[in-house]
């Protein structure tokens, strides 16, 4: 019969272990609204141990945070291989997968809060979108982009932020729709630089190399003729 003696944890794998469990907390309220007594007690372990790993909440909620951010980071990192068009739809699929295991803990991240007040936990959000924003030019083959360049692949990014935190507020559109609709943002933000700018007009012309007809990018076009008189 067993006698159920608990194992006793590192110090590293207790910190890790606190880490995952204010995520799942933070996944599902906003981390203002969840106390150190409620980690503690997911934990199995006293308040004072709490402390006994993390100074406060807000270090426990940053160490969190650089975990989530990671992750986050992670899923803009796709193959270069096939259709941008589709490459692209991956990294949003992925990336409403995240929004919406982290709901209200990337909602309270994003708008602000007391809980995110340091310098630590925007570097933090600042990193996820420069990581985001470097692997979108990589995907079009370019190391240095040019000032409209760079102005569409971060307002692009923003743009994909506010859809999802809109998204969450009711979810009344489909996200599978938002997805399509953000790659399809994309082409747009860059169809409209390239009308302008023969630099971006050079980019275009890559990004719509090898699109099938039924990809996200050609099927916008269409649908952008078909409303010309």
């Amino acid at each position: 019969m067993s006698t159920g003696v608990r194992r006793r944890m590192g110090v590293d794998e207790r910190r890790q272990q606190l880490i995952g469990v204010a995520l799942e907390l933070f996944s599902r309220r906003s981390p203002d609204e969840v106390s150190i007594d409620e980690i503690a007690s997911a934990a199995g372990i006293s308040r004072p141990l709490v402390y006994h790993y993390f100074p406060g909440k807000l270090s426990l909620y940053e160490a969190a945070l650089q975990r989530a951010s990671d992750d986050l980071a992670a899923r803009f990192s796709e193959p270069h291989e096939g259709p941008l068009g589709a490459r692209l739809l991956r990294v949003m699929r992925r990336f409403f997968d995240f929004v919406d295991e982290h709901g209200p803990g990337f909602s309270a991240l994003m708008r602000g809060g007391p809980a995110v007040g340091s310098s630590t936990t925007n570097a933090l959000i600042d990193s996820v979108r420069q990581a985001a924003y470097e692997q979108i030019l990589a995907h079009l083959g370019v190391s240095e982009a040019p000032a409209r360049l760079e102005l569409v692949v971060r307002s692009w990014i923003s743009l994909a932020e506010s859809t999802a935190l809109i998204w969450l507020d009711g979810r009344r559109i489909p996200r599978e729709e938002l997805e399509v609709q953000l790659v399809r943002d994309f082409a747009a933000l860059a169809a409209v630089s390239a009308a302008y700018d023969e630099e971006m007009a050079g980019v275009l012309r890559r990004m719509a190399e090898n699109e099938p007809a039924d990809g996200p990018f050609a099927e916008l076009a269409g649908r952008l003729l078909s409303l010309a008189p």
